[in-house]
């Protein structure tokens, strides 16, 4: 068999791809973006490698001790101080101080407003023909949440959207290099600006936050704003379109959301449509072994989230769309130290939009069949570039 992993069928059918890899070789070395890459699919395997501390995020700590002062970062700052760039003890001490910033009830006031906007994007959007639902809806709402949470104003959002979009987008280096370090900047201002006036929103929360007389310093809280914005933005947009998609396609589901509420189906979409496919990469700190398959030390290794969500030694009929089935166990969000600080936000977001859209347009269609969608070339994401759909009449009332 083809070792190759990201093969021509993981680009039109990522899950068929993974299956075939999980089901044959479920630890395998293969090309990779950067270079080769050993890719591991079975769930058990890929929940254990998450929490293993012998697979880091840093490369500098598969490197001898004496090495490592003098090595480059793997990414640019301030990405290379992101909470997914770094390994205990720095990660635990940022993810101390953030954990008292970000909390649930700082996610949960955002439902009104979320709600509000969410009616708007949808009252704004033509109901008689048809309407790409990532630009107008999918890609709108998670940014407007970012924003929100973060802080930031609204003079500023329609720059703020600019530059992000082009971070997530697949737009030339040289635009995302410029777009990031505007972004950096304005976000340091930022930060500026809430030291000497405080609001209520999470910059400020991370600038109060203190534990044992450590603080958060300016690039690190700069870096937990964009990994935000890159992690939680992209990632939720790509659900909430690929949650419409897969709802249009199974009617048993989508009477359970209109009779009940998109909060019953969450847990299950983000097993069966993974935000993202594959976690970060991580490296070996020694040689290890995976399922009897031995890894060498300083290789790098993907460890595939969507793969394992849809195993059928963790899960019953795992290609299937259960709204009953109990999905608790996925790992979509990750697992151990690294495990998704934004869950919360994305399940708030997905509710919030499901809901609000299914509400406002029970008739709503898919207006191209799904083989003439054209798909985005990622190995994180497999998301359509565009959705277009036929809202149809709104719902009376």
């Amino acid at each position: 068999m083809d070792d190759t992993a990201f093969m021509d069928l993981y680009w039109r059918n990522p899950h068929a791809a993974l299956e075939l890899a999980r089901e044959n070789t479920p630890v395998r070395e293969t090309p990779f973006e950067i270079g080769p890459t050993w890719l591991v699919t079975r769930y058990d395997d890929v929940r254990a490698g998450l929490a293993d501390p012998r697979l880091v995020k840093d490369y500098r700590n598969t490197l001898p001790e004496e090495e490592r002062a003098s090595a480059p970062p793997g990414l640019p700052a301030p990405m290379s101080h992101m909470l997914t760039s770094l390994d205990p003890p720095d990660h635990t001490r940022l993810r101390r101080l953030v954990t008292q910033a970000f909390t649930a009830r700082r996610v949960a006031v955002l439902r009104p407003r979320l709600e509000s906007v969410a009616k708007d994007l949808l009252s704004a959007l033509p109901v008689d023909r048809p309407v790409d639902l990532v630009a107008g809806y999918a890609i709108s709402l998670p940014m407007e949440a970012i924003c929100e949470l973060i802080g930031v104003p609204e003079l500023d959002r329609e720059d703020f959207a600019h530059w992000s979009t082009v971070l997530i987008d697949e737009c030339p280096e040289e635009e995302m290099i410029h777009a990031s370090q505007r972004l950096a900047d304005y976000l340091g201002g930022l930060v500026a600006l809430r030291r000497e006036k405080p609001d209520d929103a999470l910059l400020s929360g991370l600038i109060a936050a203190s534990e044992s007389g450590e603080t958060l310093s300016d690039l690190e809280i700069v870096a937990m704003a964009m990994l935000l914005l890159m992690a939680g933005h992209e990632t939720t947009a790509v659900f909430i379109t690929n949650s419409v998609r897969v709802l249009l396609a199974d009617p048993e589901a989508l009477t359970l959301l209109k009779n009940g509420s998109a909060a019953d189906l969450v847990e299950e979409l983000l097993r069966w449509v993974s935000p993202a496919l594959n976690a970060s990469l991580r490296f070996a700190t020694e040689d290890l072994e995976i399922s009897g398959v031995r890894i060498p030390r300083g290789a790098s290794v993907t460890l595939s989230t969507g793969a394992a969500n849809r195993d059928p030694r963790r899960f019953a009929d795992p290609a299937r769309l259960d709204p009953g089935r109990d999905a608790s166990g996925h790992i979509a969000f990750g697992h151990g130290i690294h495990r998704c600080l934004g869950a919360a936000l994305v399940r708030l977001e997905a509710d919030v939009a499901l809901t609000a859209l299914f509400e406002r347009f029970p008739d709503i269609r898919a207006a191209v069949p799904e083989e003439e969608l054209s798909f985005r070339r990622s190995v994180h994401v497999h998301a359509p570039r565009t959705y277009p759909v036929v809202l149809g009449p709104p719902a009376l009332g």
